[in-house]
């Protein structure tokens, strides 16, 4: 069946058994693959056939789960990562190298931020952050001759700011790069970003993929439209013989469908080593099994803590694009109209003090660094990974002392804003 909705490939896609095979993908638990002849396994390594000779390179299993995703997103080609930090430094470094530059978001996970601003500027690749609210003007200033990429999260973590898609893939394809989009937190259930124009999709697996806290992993997957010959000077790697695999040139043996991803695998990959064990998928397929049905609830549970906690008195401010007074909302209207994640940002009155008493009381939610969990978890910045910081420097840094992170989990909502209440009945308006 082909055009099947999102429901169905999430239960059913990447993997069809035959006639008394397992029902369930087969965890291909295997380092190495056996051919009979050195011809046979030469073929594969000159990239002249399909197939499977070592595990750090590709498995069965983790391209059954990778294929999956991929039909999810509406791409042409996939693979997966051992993180999501993997997926977006893979995306990246396939068309970036010493010498060009990135245009990215200024409201990106912090971790990816560093990536791009301190590790990836040591191999030389330069970046120029721009706001998600730039102006015209300064995202067009933006871009440099040697930039390769504009990149950005869908739904931002934490700042849950909504990228306009659509506006940043036009800045990009007039500069001849691509557009790569973040989807993490709105996953292909709530976003699709290839339909407004984006060119290659990252994932942190870990999260809502995986939904129950078992299995680090990322994934990439390319839409399978950008057209690198058209830009050849701008991306050699794709474009120009590579030398290590007998001067195959990606993008004319592989077109644009299969350019991008199989460079990556065969070429990063390799090098790199940066695989998801076939283990790994097989949770992380379980967990897309569910994605559909959990990704409402989690947006029911998100809606209905952001609306309790805009109208609750020790509540200064609520960052969730659902909330009609949201900044993003209209984008979110635009990209997000079936509800974009469980995650709720808010401040709370009396700072620090008042954070640290409310997450002191919480009954339901655990404190945890994870998002996006089938349990909900919260976590202060100030108290915890902001530590050192002072109460003037997180605000230079757009992070109030008193701002609580919280991802509303698969519970009932009324529990959960139970608990929220009861907590903040213990929190003294204005505690210093």
């Amino acid at each position: 069946m082909k055009n099947q909705h999102l429901e169905t490939i999430c239960v059913q896609g990447g993997y069809t058994p035959k006639n008394g095979e397992p029902r369930q993908i087969p965890i291909i638990q295997s380092t190495t693959f056996k051919y009979s002849t050195s011809e046979d396994m030469g073929k594969l390594f000159d990239l002249e056939e399909s197939g499977y000779f070592y595990s750090r390179l590709q498995n069965p299993t983790c391209d059954a789960v990778a294929e999956k995703i991929c039909a999810l997103e509406g791409g042409s080609a996939a693979t997966l990562t051992s993180s999501g930090q993997a997926a977006n430094f893979f995306a990246l470094f396939n068309i970036c190298s010493n010498g060009d530059h990135i245009v990215a978001s200024s409201s990106i996970y912090g971790g990816t931020f560093n990536l791009i601003s301190v590790t990836m500027a040591k191999m030389g690749v330069s970046v120029s952050f721009v706001s998600p609210n730039c102006s015209d003007e300064e995202l067009e200033n933006a871009f440099q001759s040697n930039t390769k990429a504009v990149f950005g999260e869908t739904i931002a973590n934490p700042a849950l700011t909504v990228f306009d898609i659509e506006r940043f893939a036009n800045a990009a394809h007039k500069h001849g790069v691509p557009l790569i989009v973040d989807n993490t937190f709105a996953t292909p259930i709530n976003c699709r970003p290839f339909e407004w124009g984006a060119d290659i999709v990252t994932h942190s697996t870990t999260k809502y993929m995986d939904g129950h806290g078992t299995t680090v992993g990322g994934a990439i997957i390319d839409g399978g439209k950008f057209d690198w010959l058209a830009h050849a000077e701008k991306f050699p790697g794709l474009c120009t013989p590579d030398d290590s695999y007998h001067g195959i040139t990606y993008a004319e043996k592989f077109g644009k469908e299969g350019a991008f991803i199989t460079k990556c695998t065969a070429q990063l990959m390799r090098d790199f080593g940066s695989t998801q064990s076939p283990q790994n998928a097989f949770y992380l397929n379980l967990g897309l099994e569910s994605l559909h049905v959990r990704m409402q609830r989690h947006c029911e549970n998100g809606q209905a803590v952001a609306e309790f906690l805009e109208s609750h008195p020790k509540i200064t401010k609520v960052n969730y694009c659902g909330l009609s007074s949201d900044p993003y909302h209209s984008l979110a209207e635009k990209y997000l109209p079936n509800g974009s994640c469980g995650v709720v940002s808010f401040e709370l009155k009396g700072g620090r003090k008042s954070a640290e008493i409310f997450m002191k009381h919480l009954k339901l939610a655990a404190i945890e660094t994870h998002v996006a969990d089938a349990r909900t978890c919260c976590l202060n910045p100030a108290s915890s990974t902001h530590r050192q910081m002072t109460d003037e420097q997180l605000e230079q840094a757009g992070i109030p002392a008193g701002l609580i992170r919280m991802s509303c989990g698969l519970e009932n909502k009324d529990d959960l804003i139970a608990d929220i209440s009861q907590a903040l009945d213990q929190v003294i308006e204005n505690a210093n």
